[in-house]
Protein backbone atom coordinates (compact mmCIF):
# COMPACT_ATOMS: atom_id res chain seq x y z
CA UNK A 1 0.00 0.00 0.00
CA UNK A 2 1.44 3.41 -0.94
CA UNK A 3 1.65 6.19 1.61
CA UNK A 4 -0.41 8.98 0.79
CA UNK A 5 1.15 11.74 -1.90
CA UNK A 6 2.66 14.72 -0.15
CA UNK A 7 0.69 16.55 -2.94
CA UNK A 8 -2.57 15.02 -1.03
CA UNK A 9 -4.84 18.49 0.54
CA UNK A 10 -8.19 17.55 1.63
CA UNK A 11 -9.25 20.75 -0.31
CA UNK A 12 -8.37 20.05 -3.43
CA UNK A 13 -10.93 17.00 -3.23
CA UNK A 14 -12.87 15.27 -6.77
CA UNK A 15 -15.55 12.85 -6.59
CA UNK A 16 -14.70 9.96 -9.20
CA UNK A 17 -15.21 5.99 -8.06
CA UNK A 18 -11.69 4.49 -7.63
CA UNK A 19 -11.03 1.78 -10.14
CA UNK A 20 -9.22 -0.26 -7.19
CA UNK A 21 -11.21 -0.81 -4.15
CA UNK A 22 -14.96 0.86 -5.41
CA UNK A 23 -15.21 1.96 -2.05
CA UNK A 24 -18.22 4.09 -3.40
CA UNK A 25 -20.30 0.96 -4.19
CA UNK A 26 -23.86 1.02 -2.75
CA UNK A 27 -23.27 4.50 -1.49
CA UNK A 28 -26.77 6.43 -2.61
CA UNK A 29 -25.08 9.81 -3.30
CA UNK A 30 -22.56 8.29 -5.23
CA UNK A 31 -24.84 6.37 -7.44
CA UNK A 32 -27.02 9.41 -8.09
CA UNK A 33 -23.48 10.84 -9.00
CA UNK A 34 -23.60 13.76 -6.29
CA UNK A 35 -21.16 15.10 -3.43
CA UNK A 36 -20.61 12.89 -0.99
CA UNK A 37 -19.03 13.55 1.85
CA UNK A 38 -17.01 9.91 2.54
CA UNK A 39 -16.46 8.63 -0.85
CA UNK A 40 -14.14 11.72 -2.84
CA UNK A 41 -10.63 11.37 -3.69
CA UNK A 42 -7.73 13.64 -3.29
CA UNK A 43 -7.13 15.60 -6.80
CA UNK A 44 -2.87 15.78 -6.77
CA UNK A 45 -2.91 17.69 -10.08
CA UNK A 46 -4.74 18.02 -13.76
CA UNK A 47 -3.90 18.64 -17.00
CA UNK A 48 -6.91 20.24 -18.73
CA UNK A 49 -9.13 16.90 -18.61
CA UNK A 50 -6.83 14.95 -17.20
CA UNK A 51 -6.98 14.06 -13.26
CA UNK A 52 -4.66 13.22 -11.27
CA UNK A 53 -6.04 10.81 -8.24
CA UNK A 54 -5.68 9.49 -4.85
CA UNK A 55 -7.89 7.43 -3.29
CA UNK A 56 -7.74 7.96 0.82
CA UNK A 57 -9.19 4.31 1.52
CA UNK A 58 -6.60 2.46 -0.14
CA UNK A 59 -3.99 4.94 -1.50
CA UNK A 60 -4.18 4.08 -5.10
CA UNK A 61 -3.16 6.82 -7.89
CA UNK A 62 -4.17 6.65 -10.96
CA UNK A 63 -5.16 8.91 -14.10
CA UNK A 64 -8.56 10.31 -14.55
CA UNK A 65 -9.98 11.47 -17.96
CA UNK A 66 -12.74 13.61 -17.58
CA UNK A 67 -13.55 14.14 -21.52
CA UNK A 68 -14.58 17.99 -20.48
CA UNK A 69 -13.44 21.55 -21.16
CA UNK A 70 -10.23 21.51 -22.94
CA UNK A 71 -9.33 17.56 -23.78
CA UNK A 72 -5.91 16.47 -25.50
CA UNK A 73 -5.75 14.65 -28.62
CA UNK A 74 -6.03 10.99 -28.91
CA UNK A 75 -2.00 10.94 -29.30
CA UNK A 76 -0.86 12.83 -26.71
CA UNK A 77 -3.20 10.71 -24.39
CA UNK A 78 -1.59 7.32 -26.05
CA UNK A 79 1.96 8.21 -26.40
CA UNK A 80 2.52 9.65 -22.89
CA UNK A 81 3.77 8.80 -19.43
CA UNK A 82 1.28 6.44 -17.46
CA UNK A 83 0.89 8.06 -13.99
CA UNK A 84 1.66 5.76 -10.87
CA UNK A 85 3.39 3.15 -12.67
Amino acid sequence: MLPLDPQADIGRRAWVACPRCADSRGCASCEERRSCSVHWRYLLSSTGSLLHLQCPSCTHVWAHETGFGATRSLWSRVKGPRPGR
